[in-house]
């Protein structure tokens, strides 16, 4: 067997594309679609190890790495989705030319869901940067219907593609609004909360949009059972004020922190901001402000990872169950990962 013919390894793959040498290294993944599943997974294991660091090396190999993306074993498509989000987390403009094969993955109904979990939070980080890429109404359909009928963990990874979009561009779920606010209900926290979040973004350039989802938003507000989905329901409900709507009647602001004994500042925060343009006329037009797109940019990471956090010590973050370290993977009373962003 020649050097040709013999399965390449992904460091040499890593070599070939740090030397330039794209030719070369799109042969290599050629040569990789002949090899086992065992060795595509760990090869594709690999290169997404290396994605996150120098994301620039893949630029031009998106198209031969998506074959992979249609392979026979579900785990080779399920390590290429991931791969992918790593890619596109780190340099969305590497993972734009196959933004409609990763939506086609999305789109199939009978994909692994972990799969189209995946290529949907793929898109959203794509949407971040290149929206246009993402506004197609077949995609945002795909994203928004598929609320109503996932898995939870898929229903996760729409809406946090759905908060990229409206980061992206506010202008792009405007009209989705109403249809977005009938699932601030979804029982899982991070549904509640990118959503919450999404339609704040809206807020921003069209407050006036708001208003049909007042009732919801007031209801998270004093209801929910996350202290961050209550503060962006809060920054919501100052949005549509601030915009010259009124609320009401508004919630009990003190209520709305005092259910928890040591609120979080996130919380208080847009408590603060709900009361002043309630009371005082607030504009809030800091760009670190609550109501601003900046904020929410550059601050809803670290709220997930606090959400993410398991409470207490081992304690499932999804229905308080009690692992012990070094637990399985998943929680075997709800069946959620014990850690998912």
């Amino acid at each position: 067997m020649t050097d040709r013919d013999r399965p390449p390894s992904s460091d040499r793959l890593l070599d070939l594309l740090a030397d330039g040498a794209r030719a070369e290294a799109t042969a290599c993944l050629d040569r990789l679609a002949a090899a086992d599943s065992e060795r595509r997974k760990a090869f594709l294991r690999a290169l997404r190890e290396a994605a996150g660091e120098r994301p620039g090396l893949f630029e031009g190999l998106a198209v031969p790495l998506s074959e992979f993306l249609t392979d026979d074993d579900r785990a080779v498509r399920l390590t290429t989705a991931k791969l992918f989000v790593a890619l596109a987390a780190a340099e969305p403009a590497v993972v734009l030319p196959v933004a409609d094969r990763v939506a086609a993955r999305l789109a199939d109904d009978g994909e692994f869901y972990y799969v189209r979990a995946r290529c949907a939070e793929t898109l959203g980080y794509v949407a971040l940067e290149s929206p246009e890429e993402v506004g197609d109404p077949a995609v945002l359909a795909d994203l928004r219907v598929g609320l109503s009928f996932d898995e939870p963990e898929v229903r996760e990874k729409l809406a946090k593609a759905l908060k990229h979009v409206a980061a992206g561009d506010p202008s792009r779920l405007r009209h989705q609004v109403a249809s977005l606010a009938d699932h601030l209900e979804d029982d899982r926290e991070l549904v509640r909360y990118h959503l919450c979040t999404a339609l704040v973004v809206v807020g921003t350039e069209h407050p006036e949009r708001l208003s049909v989802a007042a009732e919801a938003f007031r209801t998270r507000a004093s209801e929910d059972e996350s202290p961050y989905v209550r503060a962006r329901a809060a920054e919501a409900l100052g949005t549509i004020v601030r915009s010259g709507s009124p609320v009401d009647p508004a919630p009990d602001l003190d209520a709305v922190e005092s259910t928890f004994d040591d609120p979080p500042s996130f919380l208080t925060a847009r408590v603060e901001f709900l009361r002043e343009v309630l009371h005082e006329g607030g504009s809030g037009k800091r760009p670190d402000d609550p109501g601003s797109v900046e904020s929410i940019r550059e601050g809803t990471d670290p709220i997930v990872e606090e959400i993410t956090s398991p409470a207490g010590d081992g304690e499932c973050p999804h229905c308080g169950l009690d692992l012990s370290d070094g637990g399985p993977p998943t929680c075997p009373r709800c069946g959620a990962p014990r850690r998912s962003t």
